[in-house]
């Protein structure tokens, strides 16, 4: 979130709804497609013996990289049958079964942290994890202890583990994360392009201004099936935009992955020295708003400390949700409260030794702190009353702030959620319990019944096969620069490429976030369109089965896999618009590995193999 997202649907999907991640744990009905599939010609190197059989799980979306990649391994000496599946559903199905041998598979790191980029996918009982690596577990939480300056080297040393030790994973490429914009309608440059987070929409304004508050702004996205309104029930392509835009957080993403306070709960932030203590002064200025008649309005509760503890609490706790699927990226949170002691808060030292935590958080206040309110009804910050969160990790753990910028640590209303979810979790019944955040209940038809409570700039009216409408939360940072500017947002739900592309040229739409890199000349050949791209933290990989697969089993096998991929020839293939990787930390930090394809050491790993049976 998390967001294993497998195959380009990584490419053409993911980086269209989030900027995020990636797969979710699936709402597959767990029905097995029949898999498509195609076989390589068995034919093997010069002078080389029987090509070794090997099966290439991945979704039809995804058919050119698959192609390339049976190519390559049929030229080193396999003999390659490609499973090729229609949906993510279907090959998701098939991946639980166990029926593949390497899966095309991705991940996007949508929270900005090298941890983000592991843990997930690579801890022993991580959330997307299948690995079982003692070494791998204790790179992973050596470098989540590590300041930026040290962890560069844990991470080489876990990428030289993950890769070129045991192949546990063959990296493909790092893909662009581009989109394109209709500059006749919109302010190309109020549509931010951020490297990780989802996109903004408050942000977005219309060229005629005076259409703020008659038309609606309208986006599209691939996925239709809302895993989860609650925010921290999904991770994946369908809500990661939605929840972003649908819930503050205590603290947001710069556009190039720096930690701030902008446009979120918090008007600060402070690290306390030793690593382990954060605190955040709360705004006053944000209240939840609900749907009425399928209008937006005021609930008349504000968003404060007791939200934000409560929605902390259960984004760590496993157990508080059936099917929680955020909570590893919270793990490292410890206890949440509401802080009111004001003579200890300018006493306590800031990391790094700048002073006290009480300077750093009156840093640009209107007023400076007076009092400490641990009820959010008494907070008034032009009189300088004030809540403050203290967040305590479990060890020192500095990328907890990035966990918290996430959709998943979006704050909820305690009241709300707890008057919805009076179901036992351990006997939840999904016949018959209904949980915050269903998507049933903002489908239009006999079920709606719509009880969202939204602390962020807009709130999800309702849905339907075609669209979901947005409407703007009308007590969000009102009169603020962060103020929503346009009232309605429309998100419509359009599953492939080409038809997305198709609607915004002929201006159905009026942004395609996520232009594969296959349509950039033709977004660039129309005169209307403004194409932005920049690198993005979506990296893909083939990932190798562990389980009753001779794979699992044989590292010489894998590294046979591992070296007859040639990112050169990738590369070459997208023009040169994908970028060459090692590991999915690879956006985010040059460890100076490389992986060079090398026939003769395929050679020698199949020979080795085969020796062994």
């Amino acid at each position: 979130m998390k967001t294993k997202f497998t195959l380009a649907l990584l490419l053409t999907l993911v980086l269209i709804l989030s900027g995020c991640s990636v797969a979710t744990k699936s709402d597959s009905t767990g029905n097995k497609a029949e898999p498509s599939s195609s076989e390589a010609p068995a034919t093997a190197p010069a002078g080389e013996g029987t090509p070794v059989n090997i099966e290439v799980l991945g979704m039809s979306s995804n058919e050119s990289d698959l192609n390339i990649v049976r190519d390559q391994l049929t030229k080193n000496g396999f003999n390659v049958k490609l499973n090729i599946q229609p949906d993510y559903a279907s090959f998701k199905a098939q991946e639980d079964a166990g029926n593949f041998d390497v899966s095309l598979s991705g991940w996007t790191t949508v929270t900005g942290n090298p941890d983000y980029a592991v843990r997930s996918l690579f801890t022993t009982g991580g959330d997307y994890s299948i690995q079982s690596d003692a070494e791998l577990d204790t790179l992973i939480n050596k470098a989540a202890a590590q300041t930026p300056e040290e962890y560069v080297q844990t991470y080489k040393d876990f990428e030289q583990r993950l890769v070129f030790d045991e192949a546990r994973i063959a990296p493909l490429y790092i893909s662009l994360k581009s989109q394109a914009v209709n500059k006749e309608v919109l302010k190309a440059d109020s549509v931010r392009l951020s490297k990780s987070r989802a996109l903004a929409w408050e942000d977005i304004d219309f060229i005629d201004t005076a259409k703020r508050a008659t038309t609606p702004l309208i986006l599209s996205q691939a996925l239709s099936n809302l895993t989860s309104l609650d925010p921290i029930k999904g991770n994946d392509g369908s809500i990661n935009q939605l929840n972003t835009n649908m819930y503050v957080r205590l603290v947001n993403l710069t556009d190039d992955d720096k930690i701030t306070s902008d446009a979120s709960l918090s008007r600060n932030y402070s690290i306390a020295d030793g690593n382990q203590d954060y605190y955040f002064i709360l705004r006053d200025d944000i209240n939840f708003a609900k749907i009425e008649n399928k209008k937006a309005v005021d609930t008349g509760e504000r968003v404060g400390g007791d939200d934000v503890v409560f929605s902390l609490d259960r984004a760590k706790n496993k157990d508080s949700v059936p099917d929680h699927r955020t909570y590893s990226l919270h793990e490292h949170i410890n206890k949440v409260e509401v802080f009111t002691d004001l003579n200890a808060l300018g006493s306590i030292k800031q990391a790094g030794g700048k002073g006290t935590v009480k300077e750093a958080l009156e840093q640009g206040l209107e007023a400076p702190i007076s009092e400490l309110v641990s009820d959010k009804k008494q907070a008034n910050n032009k009189q300088g009353k004030y809540q403050v969160v203290k967040l305590t990790t479990t060890e020192p753990f500095p990328q907890v702030l990035n966990y918290l910028a996430h959709q998943s640590a979006g704050i909820v209303s305690k009241k709300q959620v707890e008057s919805i979810n009076t179901y036992d979790v351990a006997t939840f019944d999904v016949n018959k319990d209904i949980p915050y955040g269903d998507q049933n209940t903002v489908t239009e038809g006999d079920k709606y019944d719509n009880k969202l409570y939204a602390s962020g700039p807009y709130i999800l009216s309702y849905k339907n096969d075609y669209e979901g409408v947005f409407l703007k939360n009308p007590v969000y940072q009102k009169g603020t620069d962060n103020e929503a500017l346009i009232n309605q947002v429309n998100v419509r739900f359009i599953a492939d490429a080409d038809s997305t592309l198709s609607a915004l040229r002929s201006g159905e739409i009026y942004v395609y976030y996520g232009v594969p890199e296959t349509k950039y000349d033709v977004v660039e050949g129309d005169s209307k369109l403004q194409l932005k791209s920049i690198p993005s933290n979506a990296m893909s990989y083939l990932l190798f089965n562990t389980k009753n697969r001779d794979v699992a089993n044989s590292t010489d096998l894998r590294k046979a896999v591992l070296y007859s991929i040639n990112q050169d020839e990738i590369l070459a293939f997208y023009k040169g618009k994908k970028i060459k990787a090692v590991s999915t930390v690879s956006p985010l930090i040059d460890t100076g590995n490389e992986l060079k394809a090398d026939p003769a050491k395929v050679k020698e790993f199949l020979a080795a193999y085969q020796a062994a049976k």
